[in-house]
């Protein structure tokens, strides 16, 4: 962990408890609105896809806006010794997207993809753009899944607690791309790049 992660790790928090209120609320209004006069088609699985969506445009843009020749740029001195690269933390957020979508789908990640990271063969910027893409659209699908009936059963196989349902799995990947967004915005902003995510719309 190094300066910075305490912050994104505090913010992660927030988003699983955001995400859980979020859901319980859709779950009562559901409920309440469970009546043939009004019925209501915003769930759960509409709570998650808004949420990855906006994951998902702060991801992809930064990703693309960083210049090739900087993938391999890492912050230096005081606490970041060690730390990944740009490149590094693009493929470790897309494997671990690949890994929970792919664990909520019960199907297998891309050869090569194991405990958060990518295969070797993930190396230029276009190669890890279309691995990252492919990541965000594989949580897409899990999410498609995803009802008020299953999304708290166990999948069979899996060990933790509340990781073990599909919910769990994909607020895990939303905190965790969550988490690595804002370091990878200190990467742009340390290259004198704005995130294209907060830039004012008309300059995106």
């Amino acid at each position: 962990m190094y300066a910075g992660e305490h912050i994104h790790t505090e913010c992660t928090m927030q988003l699983i408890s955001r995400l859980f209120v979020l859901l319980a609320v859709v779950g009562a209004s559901n409920a309440t609105a469970a009546q043939p006069s009004a019925p209501s088609t915003y769930d759960a699985r509409h709570v998650l896809e808004d949420r990855l969506l906006v994951i998902e445009q702060q991801v992809v843009p930064a990703a693309v806006v960083m210049p090739e020749t900087d993938y391999g740029y890492a912050p230096q001195g005081g606490a970041f010794a060690g730390v990944r690269t740009f490149a590094e933390q693009l493929k470790h957020l897309a494997a671990a997207n690949w890994q929970l979508g792919s664990k909520a789908l019960g199907v297998d990640p891309p050869s090569g993809t194991h405990d958060e990271e990518a295969p070797p063969s993930v190396r230029t910027k276009a190669e890890i753009l279309a691995y990252l893409r492919g990541s965000f659209e594989c949580l897409h699908r899990a999410i498609a899944t995803v009802d008020d009936r299953n999304m708290v059963d166990t999948i069979p196989g899996l060990s933790g607690t509340w990781q073990r349902t599909r919910l769990g799995l994909i607020i895990d990947a939303l905190a965790h791309s969550s988490d690595h967004y804002g370091q990878i915005v200190e990467y742009l902003r340390a290259k004198s790049i704005v995130p294209p995510a907060s830039r004012p719309p008309e300059k995106r």
